[in-house]
């Protein structure tokens, strides 16, 4: 349909529609309700036609009367209309439709329960204020209901619905947690549909996410070494989301970050990030970021399980840059600690790597503050390993772009040390050795 559209055809489109709701005959009732439902799914301003028409009411009051056919069509409307903006899935709020919504939470037939279950997730998914409003309705027992039931399909959208309310905030992750979410979650991590999979890991991953003590409660879980085996899948989504999880764990204190590399994790990790390529491997290498970060024993644990090699591949075979950057920052964190950490990050021969991407014009601004400007430690194993004196050697015209790169390397370090890296430096000095006269 094309956005040439103009208002008043879109008005007398949806004010045919409307009367066919009320119609006689049920099947002329789910019909037109199938319509509208595919209008607004297409773009926001049709789905903001379907509000503007007085449509929505009337859906809300047939939800409780009609048969389950009708149920399921209307549950897709507001699921459509909602999808869109926050705004337009506030107006399904006020007129009601949640409330109706969870009703069908309870219905009989599965395919009512999955209808409603998809637009309270794609309402909840908007902003905090709409999910707690959701949950202010009574959904998440019922969705937790819903993820014990024997359909997939229900099990799949109600997990990515917890999924959506937990995400914004840690009152909300909590609320899914009181709801006894976790245990049903974790249980079909195992679960042979890779699309389950990936909305459980993802419901976990956004519970665990908000503070150490719900991170805790998704470990004791267990849920290791189980989620390991996410990182080995066949499917793309199912190890990213393996992979967050993992993240989202770790990155809170040295102590969960130590029972992951006890239960393999790190290795695991490494190996993932081997074995794939683009953003799915960017969960994995913030890991062993955040699990070099905590701690020296941490960050050797990430060097003897050989987690350097892989980093630095990711910098020369990732075209994204903000991947580039995450691995540049790893890098950061697990050599940042001691000389030996320094060392075994310099002996990889990444340096010349990261200078390089340091000096491409076309490297963000935000992959080369992942370097130099911001960590002492990076700042002395570039010199020691050369890398300033490389850039001393540089030829750049005056004024070019290239020179202002090698400007900005050098405004990292005091003016002496640079000099002395300068080309010709040492036969100045010596030159002013032979033409100094001491005073005797």
């Amino acid at each position: 349909m094309s956005r040439l559209l103009t208002s008043p055809i879109i008005s007398s489109v949806m004010s045919l529609l409307r009367p066919l709701l009320l119609d006689v005959i049920p099947t002329i009732q789910q019909t037109a309700a199938l319509a509208l439902g595919r209008l607004a799914n297409y773009n926001g301003d049709l789905a903001e036609a379907v509000v503007k028409g007085d449509i929505l009411p009337q859906l809300v009051c047939s939800l409780s009367e009609q048969n389950r056919f009708y149920k399921k069509a209307a549950a897709f409307v507001l699921r459509a209309v909602g999808k869109h903006s926050p705004q337009l899935a506030q107006a399904i709020v006020q007129c009601g439709a949640l409330e109706m919504l969870v009703i069908c939470l309870e219905d009989f037939d599965p395919g009512v329960k999955e209808a409603a279950s998809w637009a309270l997730g794609y309402i909840a998914r908007h902003n905090s204020e709409l999910s707690q409003a959701v949950v202010d309705a009574g959904a998440v027992p019922l969705l937790v209901l819903c993820i014990q039931e024997p359909e997939i399909a229900l099990k799949r959208i109600a997990a990515s619905t917890l999924s959506d309310i937990s995400k914004h905030s840690p009152e909300l992750a909590q609320t899914v947690v009181d709801a006894g979410a976790i245990a049903h979650l974790a249980q079909m991590i195992l679960n042979p549909d890779a699309k389950l999979k990936r909305q459980v890991l993802s419901a976990l991953s956004q519970i665990a996410k908000h503070s150490v003590d719900l991170a805790e409660l998704v470990v004791e879980a267990e849920i290791f070494p189980v989620v390991l085996t996410c990182l080995k899948d066949s499917d793309e989504y199912v190890k990213k989301n393996g992979a967050t999880l993992i993240r989202e764990i770790a990155k809170h204190t040295p102590e969960l970050s130590q029972f992951i590399v006890n239960a393999g994790g790190v290795a695991a990790v490494i190996d993932c990030i081997g074995s794939c390529r683009g953003t799915v491997r960017l969960p994995g290498i913030m890991m062993l970021g955040y699990v070099a970060a905590h701690s020296e024993n941490l960050s050797m644990a990430v060097i003897v399980s050989k987690g350097i090699p892989p980093l630095c591949a990711c910098l020369i075979e990732e075209h994204e840059d903000h991947i580039k950057a995450a691995a540049a920052w790893a890098l950061g964190q697990v050599g940042r600690h001691t000389p030996a950490h320094a060392r075994a990050v310099a002996v990889a021969n990444v340096l010349p790597t990261l200078l390089a991407i340091y000096m491409d014009t076309r490297s963000s601004e935000d992959l080369q503050m992942k370097m130099l400007p911001h960590d002492s430690k990076a700042r002395r194993l570039f010199v020691t390993t050369g890398g300033l004196k490389k850039v001393q050697e540089i030829k750049a015209e005056p004024g070019s772009l290239l020179q202002e790169y090698i400007n900005t390397i050098n405004n990292c370090y005091p003016e002496e040390v640079v000099r002395y890296y300068s080309p010709g430096y040492s036969e100045i000095l010596l030159e002013r050795v032979e033409n100094y006269h001491p005073v005797l």
